[in-house]
């Protein structure tokens, strides 16, 4: 378990370096206000993404160890393209924008739901490798594609961001339909089968997903708070400080999420949850290092890095860190319950952090603009977590001691410290 979430967490490392890589050509080149224009755009496609995910999602990687991967595949592409359309259609709707703007956003999060589909599908299978080479190579594209774009080709506008994002996605989605054309599974079948699976996967994605999409509300209201109530400038700030506190999550969403695959196939889920105990206590150990280094840097170094006008992320990072670090303790929490099937527990700790999100978010906004967002999303963080880990302990039986990391978790890492060292000094010898 360990080398496996050492592994997911080594790419993970990897995907973030790249998405921050996207944050800073953005930011950069784009200045504030394009840098809040991309920042709308891809909080309106992670939406999208996010609505296609209640036929399909993480419910996939719950199916797919029991069904055929393609009559699971057929109608999460299908809820895909129907989500992809009529979302950016609602969008030109409710907010005025370019027909460009609705035109990309609809293409864009065509591609990605196809290509989270298939992520999601060989993850199930307990495909880490190729899971984890697909979302690097999705990070990598972009940001060299932008890098490319910027650069050489003198393209710094929201065009060339669209564009990076077809290839960045579109190639590895073709890549992962020839991987889940190896699997074994037959792509026949007959459709009265295929429809029970089909309403199948509807009825565990509608649990699933909705805490899902409550979450991305706490996450993201505060986003489109401040676009409306200040502008596109603080929110390209607010979007910087909310990548920079969110890169500290590559931390236990790591080890939550391969937490949540064993715990899909393990048949003895409470046993499989205390032994990944000491794991999670020491994830939370070093998420709040990360949250403590980040907090420590300087606004001047903001500034000199992304720009001028981004030292005043500085504020944000600040509001933003001690529902950081609790949004990541409560991750494994979150991952116990969705692996069990249990969605009302993690529904209702989504639906009272939007209950104090959005009043919050209303009410501070306009006196403390992109920080009064921040603080908004930390209150939201910290009433869900709360009650996330009432029920945890609850369930398992899990005393305080066993959530939080002490002084036996500092010692173990020493001591693994010192043995690896050991090994590396003195490696085994083999015989001629």
């Amino acid at each position: 378990m360990i080398k496996r979430i050492l592994l997911h967490f080594a790419a993970r490392v990897l995907t973030a370096g790249l998405s921050f890589a996207v944050v800073w050509l953005t930011a950069r080149y784009l200045g504030a206000a394009g840098r809040g224009q991309v920042s709308l755009f891809f909080t309106d496609t992670a939406a999208l993404v996010l609505v296609a995910g209640l036929v399909g999602g993480s419910s996939l990687i719950y199916l797919v160890p029991r069904r055929n991967a393609w009559h699971l595949l057929l109608p999460a592409y299908a809820w895909g393209a129907v989500v992809s359309v009529a979302g950016a259609a609602t969008v030109a709707l409710l907010r005025p924008v370019t027909l460009p703007y609705a035109l990309h956003l609809a293409g864009i999060a065509l591609v990605q739901i196809l290509l989270s589909v298939n992520v999601f599908l060989l993850l199930g299978r307990q495909r880490e490798r190729a899971y984890n080479a697909l979302t690097t190579a999705q990070a990598a594209l972009l940001a060299g594609a932008l890098a490319l774009a910027f650069g050489p080709l003198r393209w710094p506008s929201i065009t060339a961001y669209y564009y990076a994002n077809y290839l960045a996605c579109g190639l590895p989605w073709l890549i992962s339909l020839v991987l889940l054309l190896r699997l074994p599974d037959a792509r026949g079948g007959r459709w009265a089968r295929r429809r029970v699976v089909g309403r199948e996967l509807a009825r565990h994605s509608r649990g699933a997903h909705f805490a899902n999409l409550l979450s991305f509300a706490n996450y993201r209201f505060g986003y489109y708070a401040v676009a409306y109530l200040a502008d596109a400038r603080a929110l390209g700030i607010l979007s910087v400080g909310v990548a920079l506190a969110e890169a500290v999550w590559l931390i236990p969403r790591s080890t939550a999420l391969i937490q949540y695959v064993a715990l899909v196939n393990a048949a003895d889920k409470r046993g499989q949850t205390h032994a990944a105990l000491r794991g999670s206590r020491l994830t939370l150990l070093a998420t709040a290092g990360a949250v403590l280094v980040l907090a420590a840097v300087p606004g001047t170094w903001l500034a000199a890095i992304f720009g001028p006008d981004f030292g005043a992320a500085h504020g944000v990072i600040l509001a933003l860190a001690p529902g950081i670090l609790l949004a990541g303790a409560g991750m494994q929490a979150s991952t116990y319950f969705g692996a069990l099937g249990r969605y009302g527990v993690n529904n209702r700790a989504g639906l009272l952090g939007l209950v104090v999100t959005v009043p919050l978010c209303l009410l501070l906004v306009p006196r403390l603009g992109m920080v009064g967002a921040a603080l908004g999303m930390s209150a939201s963080y910290a009433a869900s977590v709360a009650y996330l880990f009432r029920h945890y302990r609850q369930a398992t039986g899990a005393t305080w001691a066993d959530l939080l990391p002490g002084p036996g978790d500092a010692r173990w890492l020493l001591l693994r410290a010192r043995a690896n060292r050991r090994a590396a000094d003195h490696p085994p010898v083999k015989a001629n």
